[in-house]
């Protein structure tokens, strides 16, 4: 007996085969579209996962520098006022100094123009941290419709041998 020869014999025994062989089509086609969504809900996590954790590990690189600048500037202004005697022009040098350490504080706290500063950083790294939980919140629901699509397909394909 030939393939095509049982597939007619099937399918004149059984008038429902052919319907249950297209629902079990169809299931497949959602199974692999699921699949594709959750596959993308991952990769999303995984891609805000990794900009988040390489923004806050700028975001500490920036405020441990702006912490040594403030530190620096502080030494400078205690060493000027512990040595009042000192000459006019290392005083000038001091002052000039701590003032553009200042402003490096002050760039590393809030620098609107390259929105690279702690304060633009910590908001955008929560923008991300959002879109990671985002992902995460979707990736259980295309798995738990993977899931059901997978035991509709097993379901159908039983029918269709007991048939």
């Amino acid at each position: 007996m030939e393939v095509e020869e049982i597939a007619e014999k099937h399918a004149n025994e059984h008038p429902h085969s052919k319907w249950i062989g297209v629902y079990v089509g169809i299931l497949a086609a959602l199974l692999a579209i699921c699949t594709l969504g959750g596959n993308n809900a991952t990769k999303d996590a995984m891609r805000a996962n990794i900009d988040a954790t390489n923004l806050w590990s700028f975001f500490q690189a920036k405020n441990i520098r702006r912490t040594a600048y403030s530190i620096a500037a502080d030494d400078l202004e205690l060493m000027a006022q512990a040595s009042p005697a000192m000459p006019a022009e290392a005083k000038k040098a001091i002052e000039a100094k701590v003032k553009v350490y200042r402003e490096n504080i002050a760039r590393f706290t809030s620098d609107p123009a390259t929105k690279e500063g702690l304060d633009e950083l910590f908001v955008k790294g929560k923008e991300i941290e959002k879109d990671r939980e985002v992902a995460f919140r979707k990736d259980p629901y295309f798995d738990a419709a993977q899931a059901l699509l997978q035991i509709a397909i097993v379901l159908a394909s039983v029918a269709l041998i007991t048939q």
